[in-house]
């Protein structure tokens, strides 16, 4: 199985985003975009303004991660703005999933959702086959640099499982604290994609260079995967 890294913009050094996309541009699978509103996480970050301006350099599709609690508001001006993954939270659409999911196909996009550490598998299991991704949370949404929720594993496991089972074709992705601590378990359990923050990749190196190759070696120590 490939790993694949999506680099979670919100934690760069915003003084040389330029600079360091160009980085990440040979690098990168996905860039992860969070989007925040304050109400359905305390904190706000990035916007789709953030992802129109930084969409003409990025050369790895922009994955945006909805952490907000009406979702539907973001869908066209994320695609508008040069979005290649819309990834609401389920928590947030579960009223009219399948008409925001169809929504966000739309508009050209491909669909994600994001699950919460509480929120379990089962509760998207009758729209799970029209996802392109799912992004399981192993800490609780809202601020970056929490400890990781061991619990999870066994979400990513069944995720796993039922993917094989059924043939579906989601990749399966993990946000949260994925760094030389959990690499091991992260992957053996079924995770593909790594969205790496602050102790994955960007506080491993002032350059960021440096960085990436350590988050490699690390991954390659953990789990034998080249």
């Amino acid at each position: 199985m490939k790993v694949m890294f999506s680099p979670s913009l919100m934690c760069m050094d915003l003084l040389n985003i330029k600079e360091q996309i160009e980085i990440l541009n040979e690098r990168a699978d996905f860039y992860h975009v969070d989007i925040m509103d304050g109400h359905f996480v305390k904190n706000i970050t990035l916007s789709p303004d953030f992802v129109k301006a930084v969409s003409p350099v990025c050369k790895a599709p922009l994955d945006c991660h909805l952490m907000v609690t009406d979702p539907d508001n973001y869908i066209e001006s994320l695609a508008a703005a040069g979005a290649a993954y819309i990834c609401p939270h389920a928590e947030t659409i579960n009223s009219d999933a399948f008409r925001v999911i169809n929504k966000i196909k739309s508009v050209g996009c491909k669909v994600g959702v994001v699950l919460n550490p509480a929120t379990p598998l089962s509760y998207i299991q009758h729209y799970i086959h029209l996802l392109d991704k799912i992004t399981i949370m192993t800490v609780d949404p809202g601020f970056a640099g929490q400890p990781f929720i061991r619990e999870m594993l066994d979400k990513i496991k069944e995720a796993k499982t039922l993917k094989e089972e059924k043939g579906y074709n989601y990749l399966i992705e993990v946000d949260g604290s994925c760094n030389e601590k959990t690499f091991k378990e992260l992957y053996e359990a079924g995770a593909e994609v790594f969205i790496v923050g602050s102790s994955g990749l960007f506080n491993l190196d002032k350059d960021l260079r440096v960085a990436w190759d350590k988050m490699i070696s690390n991954m390659e120590k953990a789990t034998g995967s080249k």
